[in-house]
């Protein structure tokens, strides 16, 4: 198993008497993606900002890259890298102008036409800020925050306002990165996207992890049935059910219908997706939200 690159062990924030995040454990591994989800106020976003040091906590445990970011060391800050939700860049600045100029903040910057090309603002060099499309400013800061070749990656909504294409040129980029051996903690409020790209998640809710672990196998840890049946009888109808165990089930079900001279016409078998348990866990909760 590949060493932690981010460790949290009873993390607690408090604010007066309310407590944003309320004793969470959970480490990141060198090289994978790893998802953070949950609603609106989970206590997310506070946990994230502990974690890049743009906030202290009031207990707990956390190291990144072997460091305390509680202090904001020169040494951590130089090997991480950060996309957050909104960010502010001199509008009148052309993209590569800003590419070099963050690059030259850097010990061991990577370089700015690689960059420009990975992260598909090709063409765009000559651009000013202020004339590009959202899609495009979240392509800036994706390249802004690997432009210094970090070693961990914080991505927060990196693909809001991206189309259907960009994203999935953002997901290979996002890809690309693990195969680089670069650890990224990822979160959005795409759970289709957590599904594609993490390599494990965990699902916030009131300050406390619900569940964690690989999107394919929430859905026996999370509560939810791990498997669901449906087909349609004689007269048409939908049926489904769900089980733990569907080998046993389906025997059941084909041998009943073999006997009676009946078909399950449209028989599926599927899993709940990672949306499913996550709808599950966080049942109450108005959408997906990310200022926690």
């Amino acid at each position: 198993m590949s060493e932690p690159v981010i460790e949290v062990r009873g993390l607690r924030k408090s604010y007066g008497d309310f407590e944003a995040v309320r004793g969470i454990d959970f480490e990141v591994r060198r090289g994978e993606v790893f998802g953070l989800l949950g609603p609106n106020g989970a206590g997310k976003t506070t946990t994230v900002e502990i974690l890049e040091g743009y906030r202290s906590r009031t207990d707990g445990h956390v190291r990144v890259l072997g460091l305390d970011p509680g202090g904001r060391p020169r040494a951590l800050r130089a090997r991480v890298g950060i996309v957050l939700q909104s960010t502010g860049l001199y509008r009148h600045i052309k993209v590569r102008e800003a590419i070099a100029h963050f690059a030259a903040m850097y010990p061991h910057a990577r370089d700015v036409a690689e960059v420009i090309a990975l992260t598909g603002l090709g063409g765009k060099e000559d651009a000013l800020v202020r004339t590009l499309s959202g899609g495009q400013l979240r392509r800036l800061d994706l390249a802004l925050a690997l432009v210094g070749d970090p070693e961990l990656i914080f991505l927060d909504e990196p693909t809001t306002g991206f189309d259907p294409a960009a994203r999935r040129n953002a997901w290979e980029t996002i890809r690309s990165l693990g195969q680089l051996g670069k650890t990224v903690l990822l979160t959005t409020h795409y759970l289709d996207e957590a599904q594609a790209l993490a390599n494990r998640v965990a699902i916030i809710k009131d300050g406390r992890i619900l569940v964690e672990g690989a999107p394919q196998e929430l859905g026996a840890g999370g509560g939810a049935a791990p498997y669901r049946i449906a087909y349609r009888n004689g007269d048409g109808a939908l049926t489904e059910r769900e089980t733990a165990d569907p080998t046993t089930l389906l025997h059941e079900l084909t041998g009943a219908a073999l006997a009676r001279g009946a078909r399950l016409e449209g028989l599926t078998v599927t899993r709940p997706t990672l949306e499913d348990v996550y709808l599950e866990l966080t049942a109450g909760d108005d959408g997906h939200g990310e200022h926690g």
